[in-house]
């Protein structure tokens, strides 16, 4: 019998496809930088979870990833014990099926000893997945013959402002959740048998949809979507953009390459523009970006930020997730091809946000605009701004400053080959292959660019592999400044 984890489980009542593959060929999984990320931001929830709610009164059961057995029988000891103490990362087993609990609390109900379940998320809101999740968790404990009286799902408050000096109380925000999980008892063995049924037999036919992403993005999408370069596909279907179910439609029809689909059965306008112009071979420029570099007056100032926003604040004053930048560089353009550059990196472990703004408030002056590519940059500054109201005016006058190099690039332009996306990383490679992000060493997009950050100011890291992060952190940061000079001389000589 095939051993089926929890989060299998959810893969399962996400797509049958998606469980078959985890279990029989996981090898094929392709997992982002962003999923990676998130698995870590999970653990260091976690950690504070467990500080939450006694870790020192309570033990934490290790396991080494290889054998079961120790977790399994040392959580058999502690629950059948009759001295009673917090458990994290209880470990049972039934009919198969594996689930660690976060956080399990001691407790009386009915006058009887029971327990209490807590469910851990670095989310910042209770997600209808999330009682399914707790269900397959409570079935496993119940049916292993242990009570329980009660379980919840503990979330991120985005609200909470960090004091300092690790007092974190207050960071979580509980949902009893004992009421609507308790009604899904009698479904969780169906979805055990469907998910097993799933993973022995063949793989399930399922057609592509909003599944693919929903609740969470697959990692096995390449399988059941066509891939450039495979099969004869140049131009992917998902490269048309828009929803998922509507793109999934049109694969089961047997259209695999987006130049396959009829212009007829096309409604949406950006999608008929993607499609008219990769069915043509040949770019699409207006004359309207022309007119726009035409028109931007000097000095012209190019931004970029790189910011972090950890789920467990770093510093007095912040709260989860808020993003906090600690880098920019910024290409300032005092007349036509007079560049110079400018940037800003504090690896020190100190807040970083006062000397940053500070910094930056002198190198933009006074005058000319601002560029920046979407409206993260604008967000920056307003949460600098409110972080230090004796800067707010000076900030402010720079946000007046900002133009959006992004609406117009999606207005005006689109190459075959950025596949339905307007990302700067996608159209860049299209105007100015030297510049292409893919050439980078070390430091290719925003997620890694703040793990290098934490990685720089980690007590832990020695000085040679600061120098090489920060030298990697400023030749990416840079990049993407450089990356806007060269679309608006793009537009400019179109």
């Amino acid at each position: 019998m095939t051993r089926l984890s929890k989060s299998r489980i959810m893969s399962a009542l996400q797509c049958l496809r998606r469980v078959h593959l985890e279990v029989k060929r996981p090898e094929l999984a392709h997992h982002s930088k962003n999923t990676e990320a998130a698995f870590a931001v999970g653990h260091e929830v976690g950690d504070i979870a467990i500080q939450l709610f006694g870790g020192g009164n309570g033990t934490y059961i290790e396991y080494d990833g290889a054998s079961l057995g120790p977790a399994l029988k040392q959580t058999r000891r502690l629950l059948n014990s009759l001295v009673r103490t917090p458990v994290f990362e209880a470990t049972l087993e039934h009919d198969g099926v594996l689930v660690r609990e976060d956080v399990l609390l001691p407790t009386v109900a009915d006058g009887q000893d029971s327990w209490r379940i807590v469910e851990v998320k670095a989310s910042t809101r209770l997600k209808p997945e999330y009682v399914h999740d707790c269900a397959v968790q409570a079935w496993v404990h119940r049916e292993s013959g242990y009570p329980l009286a009660r379980i919840a799902l503990a979330h991120v408050d985005n609200t909470f402002v960090y004091p300092g000096d690790g007092r974190y109380e207050g960071l979580l925000v509980e949902h009893d959740l004992t009421e609507q999980v308790f009604e899904l008892l009698p479904a969780v063995p169906r979805w055990v048998e469907t998910a097993r049924a799933a993973v022995a037999g063949p793989l399930p036919d399922v057609p592509p949809g909003q599944h693919c992403t929903s609740p969470h993005a697959c990692p096995f999408m390449h399988v059941c979507w066509p891939v450039r370069g495979e099969d004869g596909v140049e131009f992917p279907i998902a490269g048309l953009g828009g929803r998922r179910q509507m793109l999934g439609t049109w694969l089961m029809k047997g259209y695999r390459d987006l130049r396959e689909v009829p212009a007829a059965e096309i409604t949406n306008a950006t999608q008929l523009r993607v499609h008219r112009v990769t069915r043509s071979g040949t770019a699409e420029l207006l004359s309207g970006a022309r007119e726009f570099a035409e028109e931007l007056p000097y000095p012209r100032y190019y931004l970029d930020f790189e910011t972090i926003g950890p789920p467990v604040p770093l510093w007095s004053g912040t709260r989860p997730y808020q993003q906090l930048p600690f880098q920019w560089s910024c290409h300032v353009e005092r007349a036509p091809g007079a560049l110079e550059h400018a940037e800003f990196l504090d690896l020190s472990g100190s807040p970083p946000m006062r000397p940053l703004a500070e910094a930056l408030i002198r190198t933009l002056e006074s005058a000319g605009p601002v560029l920046m590519y979407t409206g993260f940059e604008r967000s920056v500054i307003q949460g600098l701004a409110a972080m230090h109201p004796d800067l707010a005016d000076a900030l402010g006058a720079i946000i007046e400053r900002l133009v959006d190099l992004a609406p117009v690039t999606r207005t005006n332009y689109y190459h075959p080959d950025m596949l339905g996306s307007w990302s700067i990383k996608s159209v860049l490679p299209t105007i100015a292959p030297d510049l292409d992000y893919a050439a980078l060493e070390g430091i290719h997009e925003g997620t890694e660019a703040s793990a290098a950050y934490l990685e720089a100011i980690h007590p832990g890291t020695t000085a040679e592999r600061k120098r090489a992060l920060r030298g990697s952190l400023l030749k990416y940061c840079r990049h993407d400044t450089q990356a806007m000079v060269r679309l608006v001389r793009f537009f400019a000589e179109s």
